[in-house]
């Protein structure tokens, strides 16, 4: 299985505080990698720097070959193969959850309306949402806001799928609906790279974890591996407040 985006020597500096010191690593095509580590660790700063969001002052981000450069307008096609899900939903209030799914690839993309229009009523009927696809956000749950965003980004076709603790802002009852949508996607085998708190759903969605802290990758290992026995000192604390939550 080929390398579908190498993350090379990235560092990444807000003035004088570094952020991320020397990243390196890749992800594999249909590969789903999970980023865990404590608040702070530069995660989803990550995250923003793979898709263009953020600039960097050192390094290579490159997928399928051709380097992702923030600054510059030429790579937006390039930067469009990589689909952001935020924590936040980031839907349009005023549009109704299928005008906000439709707008993307009609508008920027340029596509064809009725073949994106059918397009959209498929995913809305995967992810359970076809009964509110004239709804608008403020009418939804946190959780089916959270599946219209999913839904937003896989239209677009992206080649890869960054998702940044997309049920932080959720209740529990609707963590799960959203990590089910998640869990589906990996079992089709899309390119995704995850940011989590859930240490269950990432033992179960994940092909490989990447243990972060104080901005650099401590850990590169199975998800058997490291949640039985991780590496490093620093990891086997971070896995124990966990299991300290749990005995409470």
């Amino acid at each position: 299985m080929e390398d579908i985006l190498k993350i090379e020597h990235l560092y990444k500096h807000f003035g004088d505080i570094s952020v991320l010191e020397d990243i390196h690593f890749s992800v594999k095509k249909g590969e789903t990698v999970v980023l865990i580590g404590p608040s702070g660790c530069g995660k989803s700063t990550l995250l923003r720097c793979i898709n263009g969001l953020e600039d960097i002052q050192d390094g290579r981000i490159t997928l399928e070959g051709c380097a992702i450069n923030p600054v510059d307008k030429k790579d937006l096609k390039i930067r469009q193969q990589i689909g952001m899900v935020f924590q936040n939903y980031d839907l349009f209030p005023h549009k109704t959850v299928l005008e906000n799914v439709m707008l993307a690839p009609v508008k920027v993309q340029k596509r064809n309306r009725s073949e994106v229009e059918q397009e959209a009523g498929e995913l809305l009927e995967r992810v359970g949402l076809t009964s509110k696809k004239d709804c608008y956000p403020r009418q939804l749950s946190g959780g089916q806001k959270q599946r219209a965003a999913i839904v937003r980004t896989l239209i677009l076709q992206p080649k890869v799928l960054l998702f940044d603790e997309v049920t932080a802002a959720l209740d529990p009852e609707m963590v799960r609906e959203v990590l089910d949508v998640m869990l589906d996607l990996s079992a089709q085998k899309r390119t995704m790279l995850i940011v989590t708190h859930e240490m269950a759903f990432a033992r179960a969605v994940a092909d490989r974890v990447l243990f972060l802290d104080e901005g650099s990758i401590v850990e590169d290992s199975t998800p058997g591996e490291f949640f039985a026995n991780p590496v490093t000192e620093r990891a086997r604390r971070f896995l124990k407040t966990f299991e300290f939550e749990k005995q409470r």
